[in-house]
């Protein structure tokens, strides 16, 4: 693969086969050389489970203390005085049978994250096949299944993201833009890494992080000693 001049300016700052620290690496992010985008900073998690198995499964949500730097749009399934909550909790979206034909039929796909009212997944469940591989399907372990669409609602929108486990075992995720700064960055990552953590599987045996790397969008990977 062929690497622009950006990156190969960035790896000259790294050293080969350097652990760092979190607030360290973090730090280099912002000696990089710039972008004309504000890139995200990623985090790559390679956990010592198996996620083929129901019992080693890692997955939950965090809300970030410093948001993703993202705006993120919201569909609600919902009706009533649910629905009516969710309009005026702020929801890009609501809807409810109405919603599927234009899901299906039209590729409709302008929202980040679903959110549905229990007495709804019938409905929503017709469209596990096109929202499942978008990671979009409602789930009560994120939260994003619940009467209290408020509070989803609020919580998506102020920097809540959803960390799991894909089958190589590893958890991908955005914590944040360059332009936060170190500072907030870290803070974000250690309520990253803190949640993961506790999140470990009592079936996990052995070494539970086996690495962590970080990176931004076009820039190079750090690992950090996660000890």
């Amino acid at each position: 693969m062929k690497r622009g001049k950006r990156y190969k300016e960035a790896v000259k700052l790294l050293e080969k086969g350097k652990e760092y620290e979190a607030k360290e690496a973090i730090e280099l992010l912002e000696k990089f050389p710039k972008t004309k985008f504000d890139e995200t900073v990623e985090l790559h998690v390679k956990l010592g489970v198996d996620s083929k198995h129901a019992d080693q499964q890692v997955r939950g949500t965090v809300v970030l203390p410093n948001g993703t730097g993202k705006t993120l749009k919201v569909l609600v399934f919902a009706k009533g005085p649910k629905a009516e909550e969710a309009t005026k909790a702020g929801a890009d979206f609501v809807g409810a049978e109405e919603l599927v034909p234009k899901i299906e039929k039209e590729n409709w796909f302008d929202y980040d994250v679903v959110v549905a009212t229990p007495d709804m997944m019938g409905v929503v469940g017709r469209l596990g096949k096109v929202l499942g591989p978008k990671g979009l399907m409602p789930n009560p372990k994120s939260g994003t299944v619940t009467m209290d669409v408020t509070k989803a609602i609020e919580e998506i929108k102020s920097g809540k993201v959803e960390y799991r486990l894909d089958k190589t075992n590893i958890i991908h995720l955005g914590f944040g833009k360059v332009s936060f700064g170190a500072e907030k960055l870290l803070e974000n990552y250690n309520t990253i890494m803190d949640a993961i953590i506790k999140a470990k599987p009592a079936a996990a045996k052995g070494q539970y992080i086996k690495s962590v790397a970080i990176t931004t969008t076009m820039g190079p990977s750090m690992f950090i000693n996660q000890k």
